[in-house]
């Protein structure tokens, strides 16, 4: 009788061994899973804004086809989707001496540095991307 005792309380660890054994794996399997959703996610957003960015830029080009008067006053705002997105036309100032443009300077009425900016919530943060240019009055 000792014997069957024995092999019933071993029988016992070894089920209570498998069964916690399955259940980590089931529970890594989770994580992994919703890890690789999270990133999946990250990646869609990454592509949507990079598109957004450029889409900005090609705005204020069309903007700056149309009549460079549209350039000197762009100050956009809109919300598309969980994005929100900024365009904004600021002045370029000129070195006086060599005509790079710089921070300090003369201000220059034919070129303005575009702002293209590009934020979204993403697990409570708020993240944002950024592309910056310097557009020119090719047309005068």
């Amino acid at each position: 009788m000792k014997k069957i005792a024995k092999n019933g309380g071993f029988m016992a660890v070894e089920a209570l061994v498998a069964v916690s054994i399955i259940t980590v794996s089931i529970l890594a399997a989770m994580a992994v899973t919703q890890k690789s959703v999270y990133v999946s996610r990250q990646a869609l957003h990454a592509t949507q804004v990079a598109f957004l960015l450029e889409e900005g830029a090609e705005n204020a080009r069309i903007a700056r086809d149309d009549a460079w008067s549209n350039v000197a006053v762009l100050d956009t705002s809109e919300q598309i989707g969980i994005f929100s997105r900024t365009i904004v036309a600021s002045s370029a100032k000129r070195d006086n001496t060599t005509e790079d443009i710089s921070s300090a300077g003369t201000d220059d009425a034919g070129t303005k540095l575009i702002t293209v900016t590009v934020s979204w919530l993403e697990g409570g943060a708020t993240i944002t991307k950024t592309l910056q240019f310097y557009i020119m009055d090719i047309f005068s």
